[in-house]
């Protein structure tokens, strides 16, 4: 599998949002084969309808996504919904498995549960990997919600742009390209309806707008959120909540 360019994520240490911004250390941890996850059945008794996986951004961990409220959040509401924290952060990213451990440790055995729709819920980083699953097995994903996706480098950004857009950009040949440049051929050159799948909320001074809304010109209106805010959890809390009262998952 193509590998994301290393030089890209030492250059924007920002990408994975809270933790730098406050100025914690970070350190890179092992790309652990099976990938971890952390299971939160809403009802332990039995398996629910949906089943949400959460994907952190890259230099976040699964815990946050429980700390910034995020899964009471899914709870309060009266959501029926399972969900999965999986732990896919940087270096599956770096080592080029980032998809594959995504599809052989997250998906394939919740299909094997039993599990038929499916969510992927991403925010920088995981809203890159939640894409790339949909690129990757578009049967098995029912829909995506990306909150301030990272989708690709501004050099990457820029030849899109230069080719005249995502759709122009896929229409050319790209021998050899990279994961962050397929995911474009595929964005421009995939159907209408599976675009339709996908969900693009961020803040309109995250740092990684430009591409983000490049992207959402390839969606439908309603499938694009922009609030005031830049790359950090309070406005990805906002956003959360936003996508809650549409969110077209079970109540209980």
């Amino acid at each position: 599998m193509p590998v994301i360019n290393r030089r890209t994520w030492l250059i924007w240490p920002w990408l994975g949002g809270a933790a730098l911004a406050a100025g914690c250390a970070w350190l890179p941890r092992a790309a652990v084969v099976p990938m971890p996850v952390t299971r939160l059945p809403a009802d332990p008794q039995r398996r629910a309808s949906v089943l949400v996986v959460m994907l952190p951004g890259a230099y976040s961990v699964p815990g946050d996504f429980i700390d910034h409220g995020f899964v009471s959040d899914l709870h309060a509401q009266g959501f029926a919904v399972d969900v999965v924290l999986a732990d896919a952060h940087l270096g599956y990213a770096e080592n080029g498995t980032l998809l594959e451990r995504l599809r052989d440790d997250v998906i394939v055995p919740a299909q094997r549960e039993g599990y038929r729709r499916i969510w992927l819920v991403g925010i920088s980083l995981g809203g890159f990997a939640s894409l790339g699953v949909l690129m990757r097995q578009p049967e098995s994903i029912e829909g995506v919600l990306a909150i301030a996706p990272y989708v690709g480098s501004p050099t990457l950004l820029r030849q899109v742009a230069a080719a005249g857009g995502p759709k122009a950009y896929a229409e050319a040949a790209h021998p050899g390209t990279d994961l962050e440049a397929q995911l474009w051929i595929w964005l421009g050159g995939t159907s209408p309806a599976l675009r339709q799948q996908i969900n693009v909320y961020t803040g309109s001074q995250d740092r990684l707008i430009t591409g983000q809304r490049m992207l959402a010109t390839l969606l439908a209106a309603d499938h694009v959120v922009e609030v005031p805010g830049d790359h950090d959890w309070p406005v990805w809390n906002v956003l959360w909540l936003r996508w809650l009262a549409r969110a077209p998952w079970p109540h209980a």
